[in-house]
């Protein structure tokens, strides 16, 4: 789930392997899910001289198993309050699908700010061996190379729970979801230790399953030679529980000056087509 560059793209969202190739068999492809989830979003903290005073809002995401590829969309709302009691709201529509095989992307993404539109990104990425190039239809038609090694959304997120579970701590790859009219941004990963299956009351389905928890922090992408984040603050981060089978329940989102939690509201694991 897969969020980005602006405040909206940064909620899109949004996850002992090696890079690979993209289009081998994936360890842990056969155990994604299809599902539907709601969040709520409230505040977490602010840093001091911060004008946030207030954050709510709702995220619904939902992804479908399509038999060759991951047909997602992701709807996110958030109001924000300043010291002088002026709401401001935000929202996006964000839709992907993507192959199977890792090795494609279509994307489109709406940005709102008070119900204007504020920015469209859409179009088609294509990831090759040597890196792949974005052909993008808004806000512009242009094409953009991807970098060697870029992941597509949720292959990254395949990626990420096969290294928690192999025992690997860090995983830092280019990634490219189609929210940013710019390429792919490089990521790095921080993943703690795998965790074994553990009651779970509010949602059943997911208490026979083993759950990792990941800090990824966005960079923009550095030249060939550069090193992925180097010392400079990252775009963004996210926090995230990811289950075995794609689902999160809990999320933390750092947008700078404030951050906002994401608590899953309500499951629905869809059934598999294929």
């Amino acid at each position: 789930m897969p969020l980005r560059r602006s405040l909206l793209a940064a909620a899109c969202l949004a996850i002992g392997v090696a890079p690979g190739v993209p289009g081998a068999a994936e360890p842990g492809v056969e155990a994604m899910v299809g599902h539907r989830a709601a969040y709520r979003l409230t505040l977490d903290r602010v840093r001091d001289g911060s004008d946030i005073t207030r954050a709510e809002g709702a995220m619904l995401y939902e992804v479908v198993d399509a038999c060759d590829g991951w047909a997602t969309r992701q709807r996110f709302q958030l109001t924000l309050t300043d010291r002088d009691g002026t709401e401001v709201e935000t929202a996006s529509d964000y839709s992907t699908y993507e192959t199977k095989d890792g090795r494609s992307i279509r994307f489109s993404l709406t940005q709102t700010s008070q119900g204007a539109v504020s920015q469209r990104v859409a179009g088609e990425a294509e990831v090759t061996p040597e890196g792949g190039r974005v052909r993008y239809t808004a806000p512009e038609a242009k094409e953009v190379p991807l970098p060697p090694g870029t992941l597509l959304p949720m292959l990254h997120t395949i990626r990420t729970l096969a290294a928690s579970r192999a025992g690997q701590r860090l995983l830092v790859v280019p990634l490219f979801d189609g929210t940013s009219p710019d390429g792919a941004q490089d990521t790095t990963s921080v993943l703690q230790a795998w965790q074994t299956p553990q009651a779970n009351e509010r949602f059943p389905a997911l208490a026979p399953l083993g759950s990792a928890r990941m800090r990824i922090a966005f960079f923009d992408h550095s030249p060939a030679g550069g090193s992925p984040g180097g010392a400079s603050a990252p775009d963004y981060e996210v926090g995230l529980r990811y289950y075995e089978n794609g689902v999160a329940d809990e999320l933390k989102m750092e947008f700078g000056e404030f951050s906002v939690n994401g608590r899953m509201q309500e499951l629905a694991v869809l059934p598999n087509p294929c």
